[in-house]
């Protein structure tokens, strides 16, 4: 998987997950690692069913 769908994959995930406008002003840093981690889990579950 590319670089570019995966960040794609990754924005699309936090917004699922109402994260996206704190990404969006903050960074993927100001995350916690609880955020992170669903963030995480979601993209490999999601990269194991492509």
């Amino acid at each position: 998987m590319s670089k570019k769908s995966n960040e794609k994959l990754k924005l699309e995930i936090a917004k699922e997950l109402g994260l996206l406008e704190k990404v969006q002003k903050e960074g993927w840093k100001s995350l916690s690692a609880k955020e992170t981690g669903r963030i995480g889990g979601l993209l490999s579950k999601k990269k194991k069913s492509i």
